[in-house]
């Protein structure tokens, strides 16, 4: 349970942490949070937890192809926030981003990478 509660906290912190530095520094912040911090984070757990290496490389070569249909809401987030306002603006970039997701696996299927 120790562990559990562990994980929360340094996980809960990066984002705490992250989410300060934007406040201070868009730069800084878009930077930081653009670091495949939490991703690393999983790995180090998965591989203190004693996961098979075989898991553990599968997460991140799957981390790689799932960011990729996620790129394009970092741009239309910023162009729909002043026009719809925030919390549409985020609902929006989530629907995209399955729009996005579903569409980049049908292409990936043809290349005989299985994302779904």
């Amino acid at each position: 349970m120790a562990w559990i509660i562990t994980k929360y906290l340094l996980t809960a912190g990066m984002v705490v942490f992250i989410s300060e530095v934007a406040k201070r520094s868009d730069k800084l912040g878009g930077f930081i949070a653009a670091l495949p911090l939490m991703t690393l984070l999983t790995l180090v757990w998965l591989y203190i937890e004693n996961q098979p290496e075989e898991k553990i490389a599968n997460h991140a070569y799957y981390t790689f192809w799932f960011v990729i249909p996620t790129l394009p809401m970092f741009l239309l987030f910023p162009y729909l926030l002043p026009k719809i306002g925030f919390w549409i603006t985020i609902g929006a970039s989530v629907v995209a981003t399955f729009i996005c997701f579903g569409l980049f696996a049908l292409v990936m299927k043809s290349f005989g990478i299985r994302l779904l």
